[in-house]
């Protein structure tokens, strides 16, 4: 039995083919110090035996809601009163819909309405289910009621699909429950941080992608997810720094000790950078800023009426090319995300927009890139040259904070 001595997490497993990465969620949880129970509908174990999360979270799994031996002494009331945190990840629709409707047709749903604790649904789905109204009804529907929807990320799909649906990665699920319900199970309290070398160090960091409006419906954006953003900006403000996260759009909680300013569109996203620049001395660039933009918006849906549709597109202002010409700029830092030639491209960047340290790295691959958990880098500055391997992005973000320490302070 695993004794009560953390944040207690009930985590409710849907049967989607995401139910493998909720292994992992566990044991990122658990690593966080929150005691985890597990319950699962019948459908989850057709993908995870549940003998792998009762040996992940040191506790038995419950699936059935009519265990005779549970129910003896009305487990699943106790189950709901345990709980401080029900998370459902993942969180099919058909499970959604169950929730929507207020039904208690299974152990999980039935918690979910014997419950005073909050509600935390991950998504994950083919993208069309996804996108039909009677989903996105359903959790207007659990929104209103005080449930948080932690995602859905975009990307490739286990049906070949490309879209929305994903399940986020367990990593970004644990930071945003704890973000929540333990803060400093996330990040370590200022005091903390107040002490590293970059004490004092007035820092900004871009994040996140820009969405560029077609119509009032639909946008020209790109896959990035922020989380190489958001855990960098955690990560120097770990060690000290006076950290503003201007962040494009994206499903991530802002880390503890970052000031946050939310943009959508890249000159949304220009403004606020110009607004601030004159008092910051590092300056990252993590941002996926797009690089052009519609001509003219319409100003009503564009309709399916011609075979063809051509669009106008004009270049948006280069953000981090204007920070680095500044009179007196701040130690500027970028990224580079490339499919080929990645160090070639990266130098160029680095030599014509006059920058001090670019972090490279290849997308479009089998590993790394955007919308995944991990990552790898080429970073180059004018004297010298690191590579940090394939890792975690939370732990790539760390070594990459303290590369940018070592050069600012050089």
């Amino acid at each position: 039995m695993v004794p009560d001595s953390g944040p207690r997490v009930l985590l409710g497993v849907s049967g989607g083919i995401a139910a493998y990465k909720a292994a992992d969620l566990v044991r990122r949880l658990r690593e966080r110090g929150c005691v985890v129970r597990v319950v699962m509908t019948e459908a989850a174990t057709a993908f995870v035996s549940p003998l792998t999360f009762q040996a992940l979270s040191g506790a038995p799994v419950r699936i059935s809601l009519l265990d005779p031996a549970a129910e003896a002494g009305m487990g699943h009331i106790e189950l709901a009163r345990w709980a401080q945190r029900i998370l459902f990840a993942p969180a099919t629709a058909d499970l959604i819909a169950r929730l929507a409707a207020g039904l208690a047709d299974d152990l999980p749903t039935t918690l979910a309405l014997a419950t005073r604790a909050p509600l935390y649904l991950a998504p994950a789905m083919n993208q069309q289910m996804w996108l039909h109204p009677a989903t996105q009804d359903n959790l207007e529907r659990l929104r209103a009621r005080g449930a948080r929807i932690l995602g859905p990320a975009q990307g490739s799909q286990a049906c070949g699909d490309l879209g929305p649906g994903r399940m986020l990665e367990p990593i970004e699920i644990a930071t945003a429950l704890l973000a929540d319900l333990l803060p400093d199970a996330v990040n370590p309290p200022p005091s903390t941080a107040a002490a590293g070398p970059l004490a004092g160090v007035r820092t900004m960091v871009t994040a996140g992608p820009t969405r560029e409006p077609l119509d009032p419906v639909r946008f020209l954006g790109n896959r990035s997810s922020g989380q190489m953003g958001y855990a960098l900006a955690a990560a120097l403000a770990q060690l000290g720094a006076e950290v503003c996260l201007i962040s494009g759009p994206t499903a991530l909680p802002g880390p503890a000790g970052v000031t946050r300013v939310d943009v959508e569109t890249a000159a949304q996203m220009h403004a606020a950078v110009f607004e601030r620049i004159g008092t910051i001395d590092l300056f990252v660039a993590a941002a996926a800023v797009a690089d052009y933009r519609p001509a003219a918006p319409a100003e009503r849906k564009i309709k399916k009426e011609t075979a063809e549709l051509t669009l106008q597109l004009i270049r948006n202002p280069d953000i981090l090319a204007e920070v680095a010409a500044l009179p007196h700029p701040p130690f500027t830092v970028g990224f580079a995300a490339e499919t080929d030639q990645v160090e070639a491209h990266a130098l160029a960047k680095l030599s014509g927009k006059g920058l001090d340290l670019i972090a490279a790295n290849q997308v479009g691959g089998d590993q790394g890139g955007f919308e995944r958990a991990e990552n790898a880098l080429i970073c180059l500055w004018r004297e010298g040259r690191r590579v940090l391997p394939m890792m975690p992005k939370t732990r790539l973000a760390g070594e990459l904070a303290q590369l940018i320490t070592e050069r600012y302070l050089a």
